[in-house]
């Protein structure tokens, strides 16, 4: 995109945010964490109250989980976006990506490439960024390199291949970072391994587990299922499947961390398949798997190179708008707790 034993508490000597919906009662949750990307400019990090408000004037619901980015390009640690978050009663999902300006995608590594980091060069602004982690304090939630078996961001293992060790290169990196963010104090992040459904590279090297660092490293098991996003290349595809297999495989890596849907959505095609009935499965189907604790809709519409759009928005046309609100409305997606 343009783009359950609990959380490790007791293995990683984490302590629970009081209040924080994120954690509690996560083993006898019943029910899902509704989650959403609120379409939050181009670089994915200008959160606004005005934009949570009206995204959730649209859906009828208080997100649980309110997620934005922090690309290294920005150099940045996303405090305001962070303390905005937290006030409104959600908890902060944040894609930290290792992407140099202007995030273009479908290029290779560029100077926030993953061996650079494991050089040390990008080491005062890890620290940096695991001392605004710590400041923060309460539980967050971040997706670190997501969707690294596609071929489309510039940590793609794609892009270091099967013979330079990409999989390898990438865990090696994962756990760098991690390593250095904890060794600041920031033991309130919760590090989201997050994947897409399918591989790009449809190789054994390219597999969902062979990119996976290690269970001390990874706190939730995240996915990406996404349906046709644009109008050439795609094919329309329902959900089920989209998130059957995918769910299996990632189950497999780990017996009982929690998974969370980190990102799905489907473009506007009425010649393809109908959007409103795509939601509206979506929105059955996610709670019937008992791993997903959470999921994040993703809701943006973009312009692409050939002048088309993908509108993935959820008030795309009044009977996907009208999907969304009757799916999200059942009691077993769980709002924001200032909703309660």
């Amino acid at each position: 995109m343009k783009k359950l034993i609990f959380l490790l508490v007791l293995t990683c000597g984490i302590t629970r945010g009081a209040g924080s919906p994120l954690e509690e009662n996560l083993k006898e949750q019943k029910g899902v964490l509704f989650g959403a990307y609120m379409d939050f400019g181009e670089t994915e990090d200008n959160v606004t109250l005005e934009g949570i408000e009206d995204f959730e004037a649209l859906a009828g619901k208080r997100p649980a989980i309110i997620a934005s980015s922090s690309y290294w390009g920005e150099q940045s640690f996303p405090k305001k976006n962070l303390a905005l978050i937290d006030r409104h009663g959600a908890t902060p999902l944040i894609f930290w990506s290792p992407w140099d300006k202007p995030y273009d995608q479908n290029k290779g590594p560029d100077r926030f490439s993953l061996k650079e980091i494991l050089a040390g060069k990008w080491d005062s602004y890890i620290d940096a960024w695991g001392d605004g982690a710590k400041d923060f304090g309460k539980p967050f939630l971040v997706s670190f390199c997501n969707e690294m078996n596609g071929n489309w961001f510039p940590w793609s293992g794609c892009f270091y291949g099967e013979k330079n060790g990409g999989n390898e290169v990438f865990k090696q990196a994962w756990r760098y970072v991690v390593d250095r963010v904890r060794a600041r104090g920031a033991k309130n992040v919760r590090w989201v391994f997050h994947v897409n459904n399918f591989p790009a590279d449809n190789n054994f090297w390219n597999l969902m587990s062979a990119y996976y660092p290690g269970p001390e490293y990874v706190d939730w098991l995240g996915l990406s299922v996404y349906g046709k996003q644009f109008r050439k290349g795609d094919v329309w595809a329902e959900f089920k499947p989209l998130l059957d297999w995918p769910y299996k495989e990632l189950t497999k890596i780990e017996p009982n961390k929690p998974v969370m849907v980190a990102e799905f959505g489907v473009g506007d095609f009425p010649k393809s398949g109908s959007k409103a009935k795509w939601i509206e499965d979506a929105l059955k189907i996610i709670p019937e798997y008992p791993r997903i604790k959470a999921a994040v809709y993703w809701h943006e519409r973009w312009q692409n190179e050939d002048g088309s759009f993908s509108n993935i928005r959820i008030n795309s046309s009044p009977s996907v708008l009208a999907a969304f609100r009757e799916g999200i409305s059942n009691p077993v997606w769980i709002p924001s707790k200032k909703d309660n």
